[in-house]
Parts: structure tokens; sequence; C-alpha cells
């Protein structure tokens, strides 16, 4: 692959150099002859008729570097074979195409054309793996470095700088053609000869570009004769190779080098000074250096290369190039990393400025809230002070209110309990006197009914008395019908008995209520026997009072079977007349008279006579009514 990209950077030249109107594409006939010098520096068989055959499908138009890639990795850099064709000749070959266009030195200038080659060879070995092909500033002081040191001049920081800041490397970057003109007229070779400076290129060019680590001069022992000759040695990375001369023409001897090489420093003998010797596995080398610097460079490029042997690598320069990328690439990243942490730290220096902005004013408003907050609680303080003293007065006025509400209802209730014992006293009385007042009622009723009664008989007298003996009749069936009925009665008391003895624990949680009941029935009938007493002694005054005794009337005798009782109607109260009747059937009962006893009633100059069971009768009816 590096054999292939180095090849590719020389054609690539080629390709531009053919490119004459720079339109970035170039004739088929110049490609198949740029092809066909490819096919021979290569050494590879041409095959003039495989770019026809990859381009016959498209028109006759020029070919872009895209188009012609395909052909070339696939008809030529594919069958590039290292060690059979020399890289020498292929750069010669593009440096031929692309100087004839682009390189035209102008009077004055110290490079030869050859070594304008080596320079442009050694620019496309340390150029990137980029097109247009450039050089970055480290590789341009890196060369320029080496190329100084192998003149034994000093690289100037100015120069470089005016180098620099030329508008067209600012535009375009350092390209092969600007970095020839720097060298070639630049104040880096001023005062110097062309000779040296031919001679710095080709060590540069060999070092680099040749992958020769070391040239010089040494002693050898010899392995026959064991004599000391001077001879040419020249140290690539898997070789020592030493010649007569250093025009390196007569190769005299070559050491492979491999992982079982070692170098040694030997001490002094046989007159020799500063030597040292290289042991393979089959035999061992002593040489001997000009001086000590030479013997320790000439040690130390040894076992570099013998390292490099060991790890595989074929080229020390590639190694250190891609050392010296790596490290650019570590460095772009780490100025990469730099400037994002700059930039980080920039955004974030912002946002610290942003939020410490941010938090003065939110300390301002903090302070503002907080002074806000003091006097609302202030205001709050105070007004839950004055609240507090008005609930505090409230709650006063609200003790007071109660103790007086409290005296207030206390009075209430002790008049409320006046109010009640005192409608207890109205009820009760109220109930006395509807008792009083019913009873009268009745009485009165009573009464009405037997005035009623006694005028029907006066007015009716003469029909009952013919039909007293029905009457009898009918009374006889109505007594005997009462006792039938006092029997049911009875029955029914027996029954009902039966129903009060069940009822009886129910009575037993009224008894106190009944006994407060009985007591009033118990008053009730002592008034009512009171009343029954005031209404005869009344009626007793009253008929005395209207019926005065007369000196000729007689008072009724009183006998043992033979009790009659004389009644006068003279047509007045005919309460009279029934208390008369009533006088007559008690004493009647008192002397137990018979049935033959009669009640005379003289009313108009006549005599009635009726059996005592009938007057008893009546008289029983006024008793219970």
């Amino acid at each position: 692959m590096e054999l292939r990209a180095e090849l590719l950077k020389s054609i690539w030249y080629a390709f531009t150099s053919l490119d004459v109107e720079k339109s970035g594409k170039v004739s088929k006939s110049q490609l198949k002859v740029l092809s066909h010098n490819l096919y021979t520096v290569l050494n590879i068989p041409h095959d003039p008729e495989a770019l026809e055959d990859h381009f016959r499908d498209d028109d006759d138009g020029p070919v872009s570097n895209q188009g012609y890639m395909p052909y070339l990795n696939k008809y030529i850099l594919d069958k590039v074979v290292e060690g059979t064709f020399d890289k020498e000749k292929v750069d010669e070959l593009c440096w031929t195409l692309c100087s004839n266009k682009n390189y035209h030195p102008k009077d004055g200038g110290i490079l030869s054309h050859d070594d304008a080659l080596r320079l442009w060879c050694l620019f496309n070995f340390l150029s990137e793996d980029k097109y247009p092909l450039v050089l970055v500033p480290d590789e341009v002081e890196y060369l320029l470095k080496k190329l100084c040191s192998a003149m034994s001049v000093e690289l100037s920081c100015v120069d470089m700088e005016d180098f620099y800041s030329q508008e067209a490397v600012q535009q375009i970057g350092v390209n092969v053609w600007l970095f020839l003109d720097f060298v070639n007229y630049g104040k880096l070779t001023r005062g110097v000869e062309r000779e040296s400076v031919t001679m710095a290129i080709e060590e540069v060019y060999q070092e680099i570009v040749g992958n020769v680590i070391k040239e010089g001069y040494l002693w050898k022992k010899g392995h026959l004769r064991r004599n000391w000759t001077e001879r040419w040695f020249s140290l690539r990375p898997s070789s020592l190779v030493y010649f007569v001369s250093e025009d390196s023409h007569d190769c005299k001897g070559l050491i492979e080098l491999d992982l079982n090489c070692c170098v040694e420093v030997l001490p002094e003998r046989e007159g020799k000074r500063c030597m040292f010797c290289v042991k393979t596995l089959t035999k061992t080398y002593e040489m001997s250096a000009p001086d000590t610097k030479q013997r320790q460079e000439w040690t130390n490029a040894i076992q570099t290369a013998i390292r490099l042997c060991v790890e595989g690598k074929s080229s020390l320069h590639e190694d250190l190039r891609r050392r010296r990328r790596q490290q650019r690439e570590e460095r772009e990243r780490r100025r990469a990393g730099k400037e994002e942490e700059l930039q980080r730290l920039h955004l974030l220096q912002g946002e610290r400025e942003s939020r410490l902005v941010e938090l003065e004013l939110l300390q301002e408003a903090q302070r503002q809230a907080q002074t806000a907050l003091h006097q609302e609680e202030q205001r709050r303080k105070q007004q839950q002070e004055e609240l507090q003293r008005a609930l505090q007065e409230q709650v006063q006025e609200a003790e007071q209110a109660r103790a007086s509400m409290q005296a207030e209802m206390a009075l209430k209730e002790a008049e409320a309990e006046r109010q009640r014992r005192r409608i207890r006293e109205l009820e009760e009385t109220q109930l006395r006197l509807e008792e009083a007042l019913h009873l009268e009622i009745r009485v009165r009723q009573d009464e009405e009914e037997h005035r009623h009664a006694q005028a029907t008989l006066l007015a009716e007298e003469e029909e009952k008395m013919k039909a007293l003996l029905a009457l009898q009749e009918e009374q006889e069936e109505y007594i005997l019908k009462t006792q039938r009925e006092k029997q049911e009665l009875r029955q029914e008391m027996e029954n009902k008995s039966q129903a009060l003895d069940e009822a009886q624990l129910q009575l037993e949680r009224v008894r106190a209520s009944r006994h407060r009941v009985d007591q009033d029935i118990a008053a009730a009938q002592r008034k009512l026997r009171h009343a029954s007493t005031s209404v005869k002694h009344w009626n007793v005054q009253m008929n005395r009072l209207m019926h005065p005794i007369g000196p000729g009337d007689r008072r009724p005798s009183l006998g043992g079977s033979g009790v009659s009782a004389v009644c006068v109607s003279t047509g007045r109260d005919p309460g009279l007349r029934l208390y008369h009747q009533r006088s007559e059937r008690e004493r009647g009962l008192e002397g137990g008279g018979d049935q033959g006893s009669e009640v005379r009633d003289v009313d108009a100059g006549r005599k009635v006579d009726r059996p005592l069971s009938q007057a008893s009768n009546g008289d029983m009816d006024c008793d219970q009514e």
C-alpha cells in the first residue's frame, strides 16, 4: 500500500501535467502514451487494447482523473511487483512530464536539474496523501533542517517566516514548485557553493528516499588474510553493504541483518582504536571507526536497522514520517481539543458570567423579596396583633354576653319552670273543671230528660195507666233480659279478666300513672259525692222553700209492709216529686216492702196505684243517671 501511494503521487504529477487547459481532463491519446511509458518503467507486460476496452462505452472526449483511476489501478498498479522495477526511473519519467510544464528556473538559480528531481522526490515522499499534494510546515522545516545540516549551515527562522508569509503559500499551501523556488532562489542557499548543495541534496535523498540509514568509510578486518582494509559502507534497514569506494559500483560484500544479529563495542587491539563488531549466526565482522563519535553513530545506526528488521519495517524514514504524522495528528487533536476546551471554557465563562448576572439579579430580587417579605411580615404582624386584640375584645364581649345569657337563661329557665308548673296546675284545674262540667252537663241532661219524661208522663198518664200491665210484663221481660245480659256481661268479664291477667304485665308498667289517675278519680268521686250531697241538700232546701208545710198537710207515715208515699202534685217542679219518689223507694227498700206495696201519687185529686217494683226501677234509673 505504501508503494502504491508513492507511485500514485508521481503519476498524479504526470497526469496533471498533461492537462494543458487545466480542466481536470486528459485526452485518450495522451493517456495511451502515459500508460505505455508506465508499462515500460514498471516492467509490466504492455496491453494496448486494455485502455480502448476500458473506455469503449465512453465518448471520444477527454478522461478525468476519476475516470483514469480505475484503469490505472486495475491494469497497472495491481500488476506491479516490488523489486522488479527501479523506482527512480518512474520518478524520472513523471518528473520529466511535469517539469516541462511547471518548472522553469530563472537565471541565477543554484539547483541543477538533478537536484530539482531529488528535491521533488523528497517532497513527494514527505507530502500528505491528499491531493493536490502539499507539504505541511512541520515537514518543510524537517526537510530544510536536514539540508542545512548536510550543508553545515543554520536554518534561519526569519527566512522561514518570510517564506510562510508569501501570499501564494497562505492561499494554496507549500506545493513542490514554491518549495523549489524557495531553495533555488531563497536565502537558504545564499553563499553556498553548488557542489555543496548537490552533495547535501544527494545525501538527504539517499537517506530519506534511498532508504540509506548511514554511509561512510570504515576499516574492516578480512576473514581470510585477517588484514584491515578501508571500505565504503552503506547501511540499510535489512543489510549492511560495503564497496571499494563511495561511488558504490564495486560491491565487496553484504551483511544480512535480522533479529539474530547484534552489534558490540570491542576494546583496542592490533593498533586499532574505536573498534566494534557485527555478529550474525555464521560470522562476526570486525570494524574500526575513525573516532569514538563515528563508532557511536555506527553502532546506534546498526542497532536501529536491526530493530526495524525485527519490527518488520522496511524504511526508517517511513517510520519516522508515520510517527511525525501521528504526532501532528495528536497535536491537531490536542489543538482541536484545546480549542474545544477553550470554546467550552469561553462558553462556561459566558454561562458563568450570565449566571453571575442572573445570580446578582436573583440576589437583588431576593433582597427585594426579603424586604417585601419583611414589610409583609410587619404588616401581617400588625394585622395579626390588631386581629388578636379584636378577637380578645370579641372574646371578652362573648364572655360577658355568655354570662348575661347564662343569667338570663337561668331566669328564663326558672320562669319556664314556673310556667310549666302553672300550666300543669291549669291543666289539672282544667281537667277538674271539665270533669265537673261534664258531670253537671250529665246531671242537667238527666234532669232535662226526667223533666221531659215527667211532662210526657203527665201528658200520657192515662195511657200509661192503661199500659201499666203491659209495661209490667215488658218490665219483667226486661229484667230477665237484663239478667241474661248480666250473665253475658259476667261471662264477658271473666274473658276480660283473662285478658286483664295477660295485660297485667303492661298494667304494672303504668301503675304509677294509674295510681295518680286513681287518686284523681277518688278526688273526682269525692267531689261528685260532695256535689251530689250539695244537690240533694239544695233540692231539699229548694223543696222546703218551694213547698212550705201547711197546717192541713200530713207527713207520710212509715210502716212495715204497707209503706206508701203521697206526693201532691201542684204543677210545680217535677224534681221535687222525683225526690219524694226516691225517698219513698229508699224507705220501701229499708222497710223490706213486698210486691203489694203501693205508691200513691195524688195529682189533681186522683190516686194512682202502681207496683213498688216499677217505682223502684224508676227510682233506680234516676239514681243511675
